[in-house]
C-alpha cells in the first residue's frame, strides 16, 4: 500500500490527517486518518472512501472535507 501523507490538522482533541492513495487501473482514493488521545490511550480511525477520483487534488480535497466533518460532528 502507498499512501500519500500530507498535512495535519488539529480540530479540538482531534487530529485530521488527509492522504490520497492511488488505485491500481487508475486514479486515487481519497482517505483520511482521524486521532484522538494519547500514547497508550490514542485512538486512530482510517476512512477510506469509495468514490475514485482522477487527480490526487481533487480526493485529497474529498478527504480533507470529509474528516474536518466528522471531527466537527464529534
Amino acid at each position: 500500500m502507498n499512501i500519500n501523507n500530507n498535512n495535519n490538522i488539529e480540530v479540538g482533541r482531534y487530529v485530521v490527517s488527509p492522504m490520497t492513495q492511488p488505485r491500481h487501473g487508475g486514479g486515487f482514493d481519497a482517505v483520511v486518518s482521524i486521532r484522538s488521545g494519547r500514547g497508550m490511550a490514542s485512538v486512530d480511525r482510517i476512512l477510506q472512501f469509495t468514490p475514485c477520483f482522477t487527480s490526487q487534488q481533487a480526493a485529497l480535497h474529498y478527504a480533507k472535507a470529509h474528516g474536518l466533518a466528522w471531527a466537527h460532528c464529534h
